[in-house]
């Protein structure tokens, strides 16, 4: 069926979302907001180093004096920023040896989104980082990768055993 751009907007403007869905997992999950606090947390949460919440900090404060564009022809409610939760990690273990550890309902919410987790794996030469929220919690072919000099892994890992890089 071919829309006019009229119909279309109106369409999309009434429409219901069809492929939203719940996946219950147990989150560790940050108040919503951002300020200085929270990105301190979110960087400890993350066992990260104090040059990056300081790179953090540091990027909070020139993101907190930019102004967003006005793009022609475009209309959107703005979003409240400050009505989000920056950082949500799923409270079973934060990282997997291998796909067979992941928590069988996550690995459900990736089907739900129409990513195969075991198709994946039967790609010759794919490899992927899987992200639940704030947090990796597998990396396929990281051993494979690694016998041929290359690292693969979360930025999260990279910045803890690379930070030279």
């Amino acid at each position: 069926m071919a829309y006019t751009e009229e119909e279309l907007k109106k369409e999309l403007e009434t429409k219901e979302y069809e492929y939203g869905f719940y996946t219950d997992i147990e989150s560790d999950t940050l108040p919503v907001g951002l300020n200085e606090e929270i990105i301190i947390a979110i960087s400890k949460k993350k066992d990260e180093p104090d040059w990056m919440t300081q790179w953090r900090l540091d990027a909070f404060k020139a993101w907190q004096e930019m102004e967003e564009p006005e793009w022609a022809n475009v209309t959107y409610k703005k979003p409240d920023f400050q009505a989000i939760s920056y950082y949500s990690a799923p409270n079973k273990k934060p990282k997997y040896d291998s796909l067979d550890e992941v928590d069988p309902e996550l690995l459900d919410t990736f089907k739900k989104l129409g990513i195969s987790i075991d198709e994946q794996k039967k790609l010759a030469g794919v490899a992927v980082d899987i992200v639940m929220d704030s947090v990796s919690v597998a990396t396929t072919f990281k051993k494979t990768l690694a016998e041929k000099g290359i690292i693969f892994c979360s930025i999260s890992e990279a910045i803890k055993e690379h930070p030279n890089w």
